[in-house]
């Protein structure tokens, strides 16, 4: 008996400690100088739901650290991730020589993006470590300047950093670019007490070749459609160094490290890959952000219009396009939870989309109080958000408010909390239509309920998420 309930309590503590099944397996922070390369590893751990990116940290190296920080913030604003924290080490112990290459080229719209208003990198590692208390990963794509002078001010860097993991041209290389950046910063990292695992570069090996570049025109991801922008633009075609990979080794050595031959050196380590071939499907593999499973029962819900009703079919590879993957499956599984097409659950949908891919997070990550309220059809809007967010009273993260019923809620994450509200001519042209509808037909005709689902499906189409909603930063 006794070894009857050893073994039920052994089964309950691990599926405990496996009963989130949204939960990344690496939490980031990334520093990085602003090299191209630097661009295309920042997309790829952008792109995988098994990364969560905490905060970006620009400093000096390729570009000066207020040219990095205009790159990465203007990234991130393209990618409607406005709510990813970028800090900027405005040291000058590195004269950064602003690669010609990497400074040129755009990574965004750079419009607006002052970095004299930059938060200070220090002030945002500590905020990281405040409110996320998972052990993070400190990945430097530049120099250790950053992870160097953190590790000697903020007490928590040592306890709450599991290991740093470096791009560089190995541990012995005081030549190479991003060690010679700061020689002394890179001795105390190495001598310290958190493990740094070095990612080598291989610098004579074309990685981005017919076969890897045909992969990615076939993405359908902003995140892999960014990669291609920057592999067909004139920049890439002009310099050699383009089609070699160096940063984006990190992101395939943190999903694949079975690909990549491990050298122990200590407390450190140094990487490098032993499967470029391999690595190249896998690359591609990651900026479709198939590095998860993403559903509970079903495998994967279909792309095919055939699957679908008649009159949605016409409309499913349009919206899917236009608006991704995520988007049209919370659609289609809000729908079904909701039992009929409905505008406001469609709503819920994009609003939830939308104040996940503000912070960039999963499932399940945060706090919702929204104010639609208990009455449909206003109500309904609650239960796109809860599928879309994973945000449902069933795990205490979804609050609905009654007083004064409204198209919008508040999204809390970390310290940072935002608001969304559907654009009140667009909120009062739906309820407009709507109660024309009832007036004329009534709930009890299957004429309403018909009508109902067409605007939906005419909604869901026509109203592009990043263009619907007001959004108020809170906090």
């Amino acid at each position: 008996m006794k070894k009857i309930i050893f073994s039920l309590l052994f089964i309950l503590i691990n599926l405990t400690g496996q009963s989130h099944p949204w939960k990344p397996a690496h939490y980031v922070i990334i520093d990085t100088d602003g090299g191209i390369d630097d661009m295309r590893a920042v997309s790829m751990m952008l792109a995988s739901p098994n990364v969560r990116v905490l905060a970006v940290i620009a400093s000096p190296g390729a570009l000066s650290a207020e040219n990095a920080y205009i790159k990465v913030r203007s990234m991130l604003n393209s990618f409607f991730h406005e709510g990813i924290p970028v800090g900027i080490n405005r040291s000058r112990i590195y004269n950064s020589k602003n690669l010609p290459v990497a400074l040129q080229y755009r990574w965004g719209d750079e419009t607006g993006i002052n970095p004299a208003v930059a938060p200070e990198y220090l002030k945002i590692i500590s905020d990281v470590f405040k409110y996320e208390k998972t052990k993070i990963s400190f990945v430097c794509l530049g120099s250790l300047t950053s992870a160097a002078e953190a590790l000697k001010k903020i007490p928590e860097f040592k306890s709450q950093v599991k290991q740093i993991v470096w791009s560089c041209n190995g541990l012995n290389d005081t030549k190479g670019f991003n060690f010679s950046i700061d020689n002394n910063a890179a001795s105390e990292v190495l001598g310290g007490i958190i493990p740094v695992k070095a990612v080598k570069s291989t610098d004579n090996f074309i990685f981005y070749d017919d076969f890897l570049i045909t992969g990615l025109e076939k993405i359908n991801t902003r995140y892999g459609k960014n990669v291609l922008r920057f592999m067909q633009s004139e920049t890439a075609k002009s310099h050699q160094f383009s089609l070699n990979i160096n940063d984006e080794l990190i992101p395939l050595y943190l999903h694949y490290p079975e690909l990549f031959l491990t050298i122990q050196q200590g407390d450190n380590s140094e990487i490098t890959p032993s499967d470029l071939i391999s690595l190249k499907d896998r690359y591609l593999r990651i900026l479709k952000g198939e590095t998860v499973i993403k559903n509970q029962v079903i495998k994967e819900l279909p792309a095919d219009p055939d699957f679908y009703f008649d009159d949605i079919k016409p409309f499913v590879s349009e919206i899917i396009e236009g608006y991704g993957e995520d988007e049209w499956q919370s659609g289609v599984l809000a729908n079904e939870l909701h039992r009929h097409l409905g505008v406001f659950a469609i709503i819920g949908v994009k609003m939830g989309i939308r104040a996940r891919e503000y912070f960039n997070t999963g499932v399940d990550e945060f706090e919702v109080v929204s104010f639609a309220g208990s009455v449909s059809p206003l109500s309904c809007m609650n239960d796109g958000i809860q599928v879309s967010t994973g945000a449902t009273p069933g795990h205490g993260l979804l609050t609905v408010r009654n007083d004064s019923p409204l198209p919008s809620a508040e999204f809390k994450y970390m310290n940072h909390r935002i608001k969304l509200t559907l654009k009140p001519d667009l909120a009062n042209k739906i309820t407009g239509e709507l109660k024309e509808i009832n007036f004329v037909y009534g709930l009890d005709s299957d004429i309403y309920w018909e009508l109902v689902r067409k605007n939906a499906i005419k909604y869901w189409r026509d109203f592009d998420r990043h263009e619907i909603f007001e959004i108020e930063v809170i906090q």
